[in-house]
């Protein structure tokens, strides 16, 4: 087994590595004076089964291009298996057609991957999980739900308080399946979106008087999502609002409208690099996904079941 990490997300690929106790193989992936990608593996992987550990996160096309060369450098390598390793998958959201004449960005980006030769993709909370049936490849879609359980159990004193909150409807089979591993209650907060990146609560299913609520979802860009959710369950009466996502994408002005919301801490995996203003920041944190990775890599490496990871 060969594991090679892109630009994207170098902390989190040597994590893993360290975990696996296998060294990074040696690659250069460098710019031409004009931005142009080049990869060059500078170690033989004729006949290896090499992971590929590059996030297409921000700037999602450079990292997506960087993905693609060097799927190709090891095709044409001759490596025996490629894996493309992608903690977030970039154009995620772009799984349907939102109107006429718009594209299904997450569809081409899988067509993209598959066509420079990649014989297997491992990724991580799917926005939609139906983007799985978007590869003509095995996908093995994890989910980030053991470690946020973990973390859940060692910093809150009591469960019994707590109500796992979906921020909207399409978020309510993520929730409720930490809801059940926790065996907490669950509420689901139903939102109108009046136009893009601008959301409005409207009303919250379920109790939150009295209650600690853990906000569950997937990705958080804008914060806009969270934070109107925050100030709707203080509203509601209840005691604490944390909030619990797996791709920390915080673009624009997201890490200071966190600051000055009503949640306690928001708290994000290390499937995108964090910035110096999410480091800094007083309420939002990491948790580090490198040991589930690890153990899924080891388990496609020796062709073991990855699902029960999660049984």
């Amino acid at each position: 087994m060969k594991v090679l990490a892109g630009n994207s997300n170098r902390p989190l690929a040597e994590a893993i590595s360290t975990c696996l106790g296998v060294p990074l193989t040696k690659a250069s992936v460098r710019r031409f004076s004009d931005m142009e990608v080049f990869v060059e593996i500078l170690e033989n992987v004729r006949g290896e089964d090499v992971f590929v550990v590059q996030s297409t996160s921000a700037p999602a096309n450079d990292n997506l291009m960087e993905l693609l060369v060097t799927i190709d450098a090891l095709r044409r390598g001759s490596a025996r298996r490629i894996t493309a390793v992608i903690p977030y998958y970039g154009y995620a959201r772009q799984d349907r057609k939102t109107g006429p004449r718009t594209p299904i960005s997450a569809k081409l980006v899988a067509n993209l991957i598959t066509q420079a030769g990649a014989n297997r993709v491992l990724t991580m909370d799917l926005h939609a999980g139906q983007i799985q049936g978007f590869f003509d490849i095995p996908t093995d879609n994890l989910m980030a739900a053991p470690v946020f359980e973990k973390d859940i159990r060692q910093s809150f004193e009591s469960i019994d308080e707590i109500t796992i909150v979906s921020p909207d409807v399409g978020g309510v089979v993520r929730a409720r399946a930490l809801a059940k591993r926790l065996d907490a209650d669950l509420a689901i907060i139903d939102k109108r979106r009046e136009r893009a990146g601008v959301s409005e609560v409207m009303n919250i299913i379920g109790d939150a008087n009295g209650r600690r609520c853990i906000l569950i979802d997937d990705i958080v860009d804008s914060g806009g999502t969270l934070c109107n959710a925050a100030v709707a369950l203080m509203d509601a009466g209840a005691k604490s609002v944390h909030a619990f996502c797996t791709h920390g994408v915080l673009s624009g002005g997201a890490v200071a409208r966190v600051a000055v919301s009503p949640l306690e801490q928001l708290v994000t995996t290390d499937s995108i690099q964090a910035t110096e203003a999410v480091r800094v920041s007083r309420n939002i944190r990491q948790l580090t996904i490198a040991p589930l990775l690890a153990e899924a890599i080891m388990r496609i490496s020796e062709e073991r079941s990855v699902s029960s990871l999660f049984s």
